[in-house]
């Protein structure tokens, strides 16, 4: 497992810090990257609700892509930290996958849990879950 964190910088909404994790794309270390998601979650003032919910979705869009991951890959997650919002893209390699599909339960629960979901291919070996949650955001009822 690596670590890296970019040097900070800031933005209008004062916080902008961009963190990596890098680890291998197995379940057993799921809980590493949780754990990783509520301690910068917190660092922005998140509710215990919100971070919370961020941990769930997380960890959702991460069981959905490690079907997917070649095995002996390792699954990267990014997390950017900006003001009252955190963005975090986790990414494996794959071999021909398809994109998740939008009507399966499993997306349900990203898109209720995050205000912001969507799946990137940036190349047909490469498939990413983009999340966003912003402190405070009111989720439909």
């Amino acid at each position: 497992m690596t670590e890296h964190t970019e040097a900070p910088a800031v933005d209008a909404g004062g916080i902008r810090d961009v963190v990596s994790v890098r680890l291998p794309a197995v379940s057993a270390y799921l809980s590493v990257l949780r754990t990783a998601t509520a301690g910068l979650a917190a660092r922005l003032d998140f509710t215990l609700d919100e971070i919370e919910d961020l941990r769930i979705a997380v960890d959702e869009a991460c069981a959905m892509l490690l079907t997917q991951a070649v095995p002996g890959t390792d699954l990267t997650a990014e997390f950017e930290l900006t003001g009252q919002e955190m963005r975090v893209r986790v990414e494996v390699s794959t071999v021909g996958s398809s994109p998740p599909k939008r009507d399966e339960f499993a997306w349900m629960v990203l898109t209720a849990l995050a205000d912001d979901v969507d799946a990137v291919t940036d190349s047909p070996d490469r498939m990413a879950i983009v999340l966003r949650k912003r402190r405070g955001a009111a989720r439909p009822a």
